[in-house]
């Protein structure tokens, strides 16, 4: 039921999308400085796309910039869990390494309901 719901948004959200995209087709041109500073400078870049192009292009940036953000942000929890992911293991060899000095000498079947429990 779960996995129609899924597929119902996102055929909604592609229709919305290409409605969008259809409706918005004229050209617009992108300049990397206004023409007061670009005239101070001497240079300017431009270049000329379709309006639906930019505000997609800017909602992808944006979703990149906000997960990188996010990525970078939670490192310091990443890293303390494989710290203490690396101290559990240290601790279960060091239980199992003294579970069989305790077991030494004694009968196998006693040794090993030993180490189970």
């Amino acid at each position: 039921m779960m996995r129609y719901i899924r597929y119902a948004f996102l055929a909604v959200l592609g229709a919305v999308l290409i409605s969008i995209s259809l409706a918005n087709r004229q050209l617009v041109e992108l300049k990397l400085m206004p023409d007061a500073l670009s005239e101070l400078i001497g240079f300017n870049l431009s270049t000329s796309l379709p309006l639906f192009l930019v505000v997609l292009g800017g909602v992808v940036a944006g979703l990149v910039i906000g997960f990188l953000w996010e990525w970078l942000r939670e490192h310091k929890h990443r890293r303390d869990a494989s710290v203490k992911t690396g101290e559990v293991r240290k601790l279960e060899r060091e239980v199992k390494k003294l579970k069989k000095k305790q077991n030494e000498g004694q009968d196998d079947v006693l040794a090993l309901l030993d180490e189970a429990s």
